[in-house]
């Protein structure tokens, strides 16, 4: 067996740990990084440099400040970077702000972006950091348990394209989509003591890894 097929082999069964990264750039970095912590055989990083997406089995694209978020992609090249990432089929996660850079198109505005996800979203549509909220609800996809959905001056997804899969609306709103390396959510499960979400994109991380 060559030490690529090993290697493929060890993730599949659980014995090798995959690497994820998150965007350290701003936003909720630690967050997350302190969820991926928690998980067996999960190898975690902050992404500082382009070059580090080489090592990574998974990516996340943390909540924050899209405009400043997206401008610091570009300034430190990341753009290409990202997208050659997302060409190999690696997974990625984009949360509230990460959601928005993902999108293909946001309502209202000529954008640079990732645009690597085939939706439409609506800043801010669920309300200013005033109207901020916790929601709870299963979503079958990811896990049998009520999780906490916290939504802090959250994106709406407004549109969807026939390769993206629904996981959860609230309402009748769209707030979290998937595709087959893709996932995107506009509530962060980062700031819940949950690490259920985080165990759904560790899992996705791996079936792909194999």
């Amino acid at each position: 067996m060559g030490l690529q097929m090993l290697k493929k082999w060890l993730i599949g069964a659980g014995k090798m740990k995959v690497k994820v990264g998150v965007l350290a750039l701003q936003g909720g970095v630690t967050e997350h990084l302190n969820h991926l912590n928690q998980i067996e055989n999960v190898q975690v990083a902050p992404v500082k440099k382009p070059e580090q997406l080489n090592d990574c089995n998974g990516l996340i694209i943390p909540g924050g400040e899209s405009t400043t978020m997206r401008k610091l992609i570009k300034h430190y090249n990341f753009t290409e970077a990202i997208k050659a990432f997302d060409q190999q089929q690696k997974v990625i996660w984009g949360s509230c702000a990460g959601l928005i850079l993902l999108a293909a198109e946001i309502e209202g505005e000529n954008n640079e972006q990732l645009a690597l996800l085939n939706i439409k979203v609506k800043r801010n549509a669920f309300g200013s950091q005033l109207d901020s909220f916790i929601d709870k609800a299963v979503i079958p996809k990811v896990s049998d348990s009520v999780q906490e959905l916290v939504f802090i001056r959250a994106p709406l997804i407004t549109e969807v394209g026939q390769d993206i899969d629904i996981l959860y609306q609230k309402e009748g709103q769209i707030a979290a989509v998937e595709n087959k390396n893709i996932i995107a959510t506009a509530f962060h499960p980062e700031l819940t003591k949950s690490t259920i979400f985080h165990q759904y994109f560790v899992e996705k991380v791996k079936s792909l890894s194999n």
